[in-house]
């Protein structure tokens, strides 16, 4: 019955409000079915933006709260708590939520950031609970990023005052480890990949004492292998940061998905569970193409491509272009550090002030140029921008080391590690990345010459439909 009634409750909504996203109505009758059997689910929402379907979500828990574990970012969790309870409120919905490590004792829904949801599960607190994630599409990523281990110099200090009595070897292998890795380095600010089979003398001698001291039980988990490994070098100091993250999070935590019902809910095409086939209950695709304003894109034909010499001038003449005389605020992503901070400066001396570097508070007709990571996790503290310039598309660099030990291990297995794997995060990214714009009636540039080049460009385009081509820049 809960079905029948998260249905009702959700059509008078509707009837009040016809903004609503109108596939509402069959989201709730699944969710509120796969919430009663404790499914694991799968739903693919074609059109809908993140904040689309929350509503289909929130009233089913409203009914039948008991067991659910809603999973959210920090940026979800002040979306729910400061538009979608209040709005819930005020149509009679009571839906008591609940905080902390320390499972509820009642019928409240179990809130949890990524990193606390880690933290439960290694402590064996969550029970059978079901898990819920919103905006799944950015699931592995967000689990990488919450597994992530650091490593500084204060927690080999740790662990050799934990073990005086191999505190001596210790120090000879951190210090072997610093010689070699700033030996190594060819230019300041670069990452440097360690091979964890180099680290195997460091599981040897601390593998063999009960109980090390954090995060070393962690780390010599990670040293056996699935793991991404590299070190960030501090010149002025000449010491390094040992950084750890999951190759695949959710092969790591097969086990989780197994032990628990779950519902994910993702706008991407692209099923990051295709390894999860055999314990799915429940796969839907829900939706289709709702009538939406087709963004601007301009796209200028003949552009070079990132890996020539004049690419950089390109980048700095056709922003020029696009930024005299815009009125609103205009977002530049360059995912490559050295050509981002170049373009900056050179635009800084021409604009002055207008232009910032990775900041939330820019002037109304600002430039903010930025990474396609901070903009992604910065939309919600910045005004809708009037135009977005991607100078480079967000490919994953194979400067990166977690990038090439990814795609190292697809090579390994046979598989075609651009199509299978950077094509499809960049599919996923997108349409994220642009959906400020579209909602503000804005414009995109996209000054990569590989757009129009190469085969796979037509999935780019694809990814950003609706749009209609930008030809010339005219005054508006």
């Amino acid at each position: 019955m809960i079905e029948v009634y998260a249905h009702n409750y959700v059509k008078k909504l509707l009837n009040k409000d016809s903004l609503l996203w109108p596939h509402n109505l069959t989201l709730s009758r699944l969710v509120a079915r796969s919430i009663r059997r404790r499914d694991k689910s799968i739903f693919h929402l074609e059109g809908a933006n993140p904040n689309d379907y929350w509503l289909g979500v929130l009233i089913p828990l409203c009914l039948n709260s008991c067991g659910a574990v809603l999973v959210v970012t920090p940026s979800q969790k002040q979306r729910l708590f400061q538009v979608e309870i209040p709005r819930l409120k005020n149509e009679g919905f009571d839906l008591a939520f609940w905080e902390g490590l320390d499972p509820p004792t009642d019928e409240k829904v179990w809130v949890l950031n990524y990193e606390d949801l880690l933290n439960v599960y290694n402590q064996t607190s969550l029970g059978s609970k079901q898990l819920i994630f919103t905006e799944a599409e950015l699931l592995s990523r967000r689990l990488r990023e919450a597994m992530s281990i650091q490593v500084s110099c204060s927690d080999w200090d740790c662990l050799c005052r934990a073990y005086p009595s191999v505190s001596s070897t210790l120090v000879d292998l951190h210090e072997g480890l610093t010689r070699k890795l700033f030996s190594l380095v060819i230019r300041p600010n670069v990452l440097m990949r360690m091979d964890l089979t180099n680290i195997s003398a460091l599981r040897d001698l601390v593998g063999v004492f009960p109980q090390p001291p954090k995060p070393w039980p962690t780390v010599l988990k990670a040293i056996i292998g699935g793991w991404a490994s590299w070190a960030q070098l501090d010149y002025k100091l000449l010491d390094w940061t040992w950084h750890l993250q999951p190759l695949e999070p959710l092969q790591t935590l097969h086990q989780l998905f197994v032990d628990h019902p779950f519902i994910t809910l993702s706008t991407s095409s692209d099923n990051e569970f295709r390894s999860f086939h055999e314990i799915i209950n429940v796969r839907v695709t829900l939706g289709g193409p709702i009538h939406q304003e087709p963004i601007r894109l301009f796209v200028p034909c003949r552009q070079p491509l990132p890996n020539t010499e004049c690419f950089s001038a390109h980048l700095l003449d056709q922003s020029r272009r696009l930024v005299l005389g815009r009125q609103g605020l205009t977002i530049i992503l360059i995912d490559d550090d050295q050509l981002l901070r170049k373009l900056t400066s050179e635009l800084a001396a021409e604009f002055g002030k207008r232009v910032v570097f990775c900041a939330t508070a820019p002037d109304a007709n600002g430039i903010i140029c930025c990474t396609s990571a901070w903009w992604l996790a910065s939309q919600d503290q910045i005004p809708a921008p009037e135009q977005l310039i991607v100078g480079l598309l967000p490919i994953s660099s194979l400067e990166s080391p977690l990038t090439a030990a990814r795609v190292e291990a697809f090579k390994k297995q046979g598989l075609d590690w651009f199509r299978d794997l950077l094509l499809p995060e960049l599919l996923r990214l997108l349409p994220r990345l642009v959906l400020p714009v579209r909602k503000n009636h804005g414009r995109i540039a996209i000054l990569d010459g590989r757009l129009r080049a190469r085969a796979w460009g037509r999935n780019v385009f694809d990814s950003l439909q609706p749009w209609i081509p930008l030809d010339r820049l005219l005054p508006d």
